[in-house]
């Protein structure tokens, strides 16, 4: 058997932000870390510790004050989002009503949804792999909260970038929808391999999913394991 070789996806090299609490408090944030291609992180940390500054400023939604961001081998410091191989899942799933799952699914790879043949083709395909092909001609509110995960899900996937960012994007649903998401998830991540940093405050709940946890306190990463 052939031993598969890993990489480092994700580098933060002594990477400085300074950002402001809801009480406009100061805090010196200071990342240093690496994650290899194919792992799956959970971060966890208080309210306010940093955990969506980290994905922030892996996403290119703000910029490092000093140190660097390597993504897959390219210096991604001060590169807009749309330039990284990253995609990244929100809270809110971000879905545009007037539109088709079909449509809603495509802006992932296409935002003027003009779509030739071989996209619409991605589109049914991507679908059918998150367990959507019978809901491609529906509109959101014809479908239930999982559904719609579903639905922003594939529109990452589709995307096809090596790095996945969740931020407690399946908190709004109860516990039993937010298993089964896990679940997708998992089978996603292996089938394509994707590098995968999760915040989340139910820990316990995404054991099965990740195999590294990274600590946030303050700012700062004090523990990965």
């Amino acid at each position: 058997m052939t031993k598969q070789i890993t990489k480092p996806m994700i580098q933060l090299n002594k990477t400085t932000f300074t950002g402001y609490s809801d009480n406009h408090q100061k805090t010196n944030m200071y990342f240093d870390v690496s994650i290899n291609q194919g792992e799956r992180c959970a971060i966890i940390g208080a309210s306010g510790s940093g955990k969506s500054t980290l994905l922030n400023l892996i996403a290119g939604f703000i910029f490092p004050d000093s140190g660097s961001i390597i993504l897959d081998k390219k210096n991604h410091s001060n590169t807009k989002p749309f330039e990284r191989p990253v995609s990244m899942l929100f809270q809110d799933n971000n879905l545009f009503n007037h539109l088709t799952v079909a449509d809603n699914i495509g802006l992932g790879l296409q935002p003027k949804l003009k779509f030739n043949t071989q996209q619409k083709q991605q589109i049914v395909q991507t679908a059918k792999q998150v367990g959507l092909t019978d809901f491609l001609d529906k509109k959101p509110n014809q479908l239930s909260g999982g559904q719609k995960q579903r639905v922003t899900i594939a529109r990452c996937l589709l995307r096809e970038q090596p790095i996945l960012l969740l931020d407690e994007p399946f908190s709004a649903l109860d516990k039993a929808l937010r298993l089964e998401m896990m679940q997708l998830l998992k089978q996603l991540c292996e089938e394509k391999n994707l590098t995968l940093l999760l915040v989340t405050h139910q820990p316990e709940e995404v054991q099965d999913l990740v195999n590294k946890t990274i600590c946030i306190k303050n700012g700062e990463i004090v523990n990965v394991e």
